[in-house]
């Protein structure tokens, strides 16, 4: 399958060799597992039926998951098997099937989504940098999108994850996403269908931050769910970037949550800064993945 799924448009065959990424065509997952420390209409009281993919099309320097996103440790399984991964966690209560780090199996897994059908919401938790064209593959697929908002300046998209086209991609994916979900819906406080956006706060990055979350307001309007996420912890090498080398301030944390307050957006998520902790760094174990064979 030649590859050209996401913005780096790799064009490699990623049956016989990588892209950016980093996997190749066939599913690589670390960990299947119910999750509690999502957004409260995600996990809700039993947890959000996380399957952690191995790989990243983007690949922050920070990113905390850098083990399996930079490192791409996993396991390869069928497309049968990881539907009976979806079966366990389903079994198990999880109130959905939360997908992370999906964009670079976006094709293979819209073939799956169709012949699974799934039963719980399907969450599209990603980084955001994605093509609108493989976007419109999941339509019908994805119940809650759940997507990141990183960078708008292409400096430090470029320093930071090696994609000065970062932003430009990103708000052209949200836009799509919001079209397929134009509506949030809770049932019993959980969200079955719409779409939260994330964003991270960085240390000396908060004019950043308070631009990402301006773009919101005037892109979607004040009814779009926002997650403001406090959870930075310096992860990986930064030797070249110290601003990075730091947990962010609660002078920081401050000043961006007071700029999301006054943009007053209806349904906001805020993330404290005692989310800081390599101890809510999921273990990536294979747990949930291991005993897997293919049939």
């Amino acid at each position: 399958m030649i590859c050209n799924d996401c913005p780096r448009r790799c064009g490699v065959d990623r049956e016989k060799t990588v892209g950016a990424c980093g996997v190749p065509e066939r599913f690589v997952v670390a960990r299947a597992a119910k999750h509690f420390w999502e957004e409260p209409p995600i996990s809700g009281t039993n947890g959000s039926g996380t399957v952690f993919f191995s790989g990243c099309n983007l690949k922050c320097i920070f990113c905390q998951n850098q083990k399996i996103s930079r490192g791409c440790f996993g396991k390869e399984v069928s497309d049968d098997a990881l539907m009976r991964i979806f079966d366990r966690l389903i079994e198990s209560g999880a109130h959905n099937l939360n997908l992370v780090s999906p964009t670079h199996y976006a094709r293979r897994l819209a073939r799956v989504l169709a012949q699974y059908r799934s039963p719980v919401p399907v969450v599209w938790n990603s980084g955001g940098y994605e093509s609108v064209e493989t976007l419109q593959r999941l339509e019908g697929l994805v119940d809650i999108y759940l997507p990141d908002l990183k960078y708008v300046n292409a400096e430090r998209s470029a320093k930071y994850a090696g994609a000065a086209d970062y932003f430009p991609a990103a708000a052209a994916a949200l836009r799509e996403m919001r079209r397929q979900q134009p509506q949030d819906v809770f049932e019993n406080g959980l969200l079955q269908r719409g779409m939260i956006v994330r964003h991270l706060i960085l240390p000396k990055n908060t004019n950043q931050s308070i631009a990402a979350l301006q773009w919101l307001k005037e892109t979607f309007g004040p009814s779009l769910c926002v997650s403001l996420m406090a959870q930075y912890v310096p992860c990986g090498d930064l030797l070249k970037t110290p601003e990075l080398q730091r947990p962010i301030t609660a002078r920081e944390y401050d000043k961006v949550a007071a700029a999301l307050d006054e943009l007053g957006f209806e349904t906001v998520f805020l993330q404290q800064r005692e989310a800081a902790d390599a101890a809510y760094i999921p273990p990536f174990d294979l747990t949930g993945v291991a005993d897997m064979e293919d049939t």
